[in-house]
């Protein structure tokens, strides 16, 4: 790791808050245990995962994708896994390009490990000094594995479908979302041969016509104040539950997903595609010492 102060930013898509790391030329080493120190919220900078900021160039698992996609996300769990993709992470990866002036509004792509996402940026504006506006990102599109899972908490237990976003997911729905625990650690399931891995796990409640309101467990994190990529299994989901396949139909379906930090909008197009509209904000920079993160907990 280098010596030299790491430059830092904070910032949070419906409160999914995320410490921001730019590096454009991929020199700064980021070991799992220098990711979860920068994301305890009592020893660091407080976060649900990390965001790399690198040129697609500089990164070995980018490369390929240079040519699409300037800047690589990078993304980090906040236990120093890696990880997929993470929908309310692209969206406050777009507004750091913005806010750094490498950007501007309209179209980008970013290279993802989930593929290269297609990003649009509304027209913003200042407010209180926050630069705000919807940001829209083209998700892909959700595949259905045939293998589904049984989620228990507490002893009650619900079937729940299996959705991938690129990552995995089980959605349950459930009477209320307080049937889903304290989400601390994953909720069992079963068979667990079916998410070797691990799984973000979803509990959804309806709160309307194609509204639904949703907690989510996420891989490597925990419970977290919002899940992009969560929200779109929950939408899809939800739709093809309600009997609604935009293939099928041949017109977009939209649902609204509250989640405890805000509220998303999700869209299906005929041809697959999901895209997800909501905001992205960030709220703090600085730097960081090195050396406070390779300091180690006296119980470690």
């Amino acid at each position: 790791m280098s010596t030299s102060q790491i430059a830092f930013l904070k910032g949070h898509g419906t409160e999914n808050d995320f410490v921001i790391v730019p590096d454009p030329d991929n020199a700064i080493d980021l070991p799992a245990s220098t990711v979860a120190r920068l994301c305890d919220r009592r020893a660091g900078v407080g976060g649900d995962g990390v965001l790399h900021v690198v040129r697609s160039a500089a990164h070995p698992e980018a490369r390929a994708m240079a040519g699409e996609a300037e800047w690589f996300m990078d993304y980090r769990n906040a236990d120093g896994s890696i990880a997929e993709m993470c929908g309310n992470g692209v969206r406050v990866f777009a507004r750091y390009l913005q806010r750094a002036g490498l950007v501007e509004e309209g179209d980008l792509a970013v290279a993802t490990r989930g593929g290269v996402k297609k990003v649009h940026l509304a027209k913003a504006e200042s407010v209180n000094g926050a630069t705000v506006g919807d940001i829209t990102v083209s998700m892909g599109r959700a595949q259905f594995p045939r293998e589904g899972v049984t989620v228990t908490v507490d002893g009650h237990s619900w079937p729940a479908r299996n959705v991938n976003m690129g990552n995995p997911h089980a959605v349950a729905f459930v009477e209320d979302l307080d049937h889903a625990g304290d989400l601390f650690r994953e909720p069992p399931y079963s068979p667990a041969s079916v998410y070797p891995d691990g799984v973000n796990v979803e509990f959804v409640v309806d709160r309307g016509e194609r509204h639904v309101a949703m907690r989510v467990h996420e891989r490597g994190s925990g419970e977290t104040r919002s899940c992009g990529t969560g929200a779109c299994a929950v939408a899809v989901a939800a739709a093809r539950r309600d009997g609604l396949d935009p293939s099928v139909t041949g017109a977009p379906v939209a649902y609204t997903v509250d989640l405890p930090g805000g509220r998303l909008v999700i869209t299906e197009h005929p041809d697959g595609e999901i895209e997800m509209t909501g905001p992205a904000v960030i709220v703090a920079e600085g730097h960081i010492d090195p050396a406070l993160l390779a300091q180690r907990s006296p119980l470690s």
